[in-house]
């Protein structure tokens, strides 16, 4: 037998001596036997201690076997099920075996059937058990080398994003300040954890788009013209449909690189969104994306003063930014007027980049 002493097994028939005699074959092979009348008994016990080896007759009063096996088959789906039956109802025992059963036993029967009956079905059910264990195993292994591949992808991704401002004296360190400044607004604001890795992983992207950008605009040193600074803001849409098959379970790091030039007041691009139909983290990344560039040196214009770009954002709170994210970048950096402007390296001889 593979039963193991104290393994619980549940036999249910209406009949009690029958019931009597099976249970006292198992109960001497090691087994914990109880017993029940009808399906409805069953599902009682089973509620109270389930049991991996269950053996039902199939006709009794109130709740046959029949009706009784989908319940235990959906309830606790490990449990394996042997079925007892009258000679006419094979044909009925072999219907349970494919709605589930794992064996059946015909009336009358010698003990020793059951006993051989018993204990295929718990082999049966032991490989069931193994090849779940298999499956899922199997199933961690392959989302853990996805979820290590994606890493890997996002870190090549990451580093793109940096050796494309590395390239540009103006740009250069600009993805990581506003990473810094949009975390530290976040977690200022109470948002928890796994919001601000969104936060950040959307800020050091945003301007991934800028590849698919004419570098003959992107590198113009004088004012842009309505129609190049329009193309230059294809960035945004670019960026999120570059990284939208890799990003699918980060929506809200996508909608940071697309919208993070949105406006409060609706007149940003590419969307026109207007309020809180931007997601609250896209406007935390705006306030950090336009007091970098503010405070960055560029070659069409000098860097402003921190106080002069801490009076913009306050000008334009609640007009071009919102008021909550304004309010928390503020709090988040309370001594920001006393950190060094970052001034560009012009030794590598690169054009400017005219939008931060």
């Amino acid at each position: 037998m593979t039963g193991r002493n104290g393994l619980s097994c549940l036999v249910v028939d209406d009949e009690p001596r029958l019931r009597r005699v099976i249970a006292h074959l198992l109960e001497g092979d090691g087994f914990r036997v109880r017993e029940a009348g009808t399906g409805v008994e069953a599902l009682r016990e089973m509620e109270v201690d389930p049991a991996p080896l269950v053996i039902s007759d199939l006709r009794m009063p109130e709740m046959d076997g029949v009706t009784l096996l989908p319940h235990l088959l959906k309830r606790w789906p490990d449990t394996a099920v042997v079925m007892v039956s009258a000679v006419a109802d094979v044909e009925t025992a072999v219907q349970c075996l494919k709605l589930g059963a794992l064996d059946y036993v015909s009336k009358p029967f010698n003990l020793g059937e059951v006993r051989a009956r018993v204990d295929q079905a718990l082999q049966r059910r032991q490989l069931r058990l193994e090849l779940q264990g298999y499956r899922a195993e199997l199933e961690a292994r392959v989302h853990a080398q996805e979820r290590r591949i994606k890493e890997l992808f996002l870190d090549r991704v990451e580093a793109l994003a940096q050796a494309l401002e590395e390239k540009d004296a103006y740009l250069r360190g600009h993805s990581l300040r506003v990473a810094e400044y949009a975390t530290q607004t976040a977690r200022r604001l109470g948002f928890d954890d796994e919001t601000i890795d969104t936060v950040r992983l959307g800020a050091r992207l945003h301007d991934l788009g800028k590849i698919g950008v004419s570098e003959e605009v992107l590198h113009k040193p004088a004012k842009l013209t309505p129609e190049e600074y329009r193309h230059i803001m294809e960035h945004t849409v670019i960026g999120a449909r570059v990284l939208g098959p890799l990003l699918r379970d980060r929506p809200g790091a996508i909608a940071i690189v697309r919208s993070h030039h949105e406006r409060v007041d609706g007149k940003g691009l590419p969307d026109g969104l207007q309020g809180d139909a931007i997601p609250a983290i896209v406007r935390i990344v705006s306030v950090a994306d336009a007091f970098d560039a503010m405070t960055s040196e560029r070659t069409y214009r000098h860097s402003l003063p921190v106080e002069e770009a801490l009076d913009e954002l306050r000008r334009q709170r609640g007009v071009q930014w919102d008021p909550t994210a304004v309010d928390g970048f503020l709090d988040a950096f309370p001594d920001i007027q006393h950190l060094p402007i970052p001034t560009p390296d012009l030794s590598a001889g690169r054009a400017p980049q005219p939008v931060g």
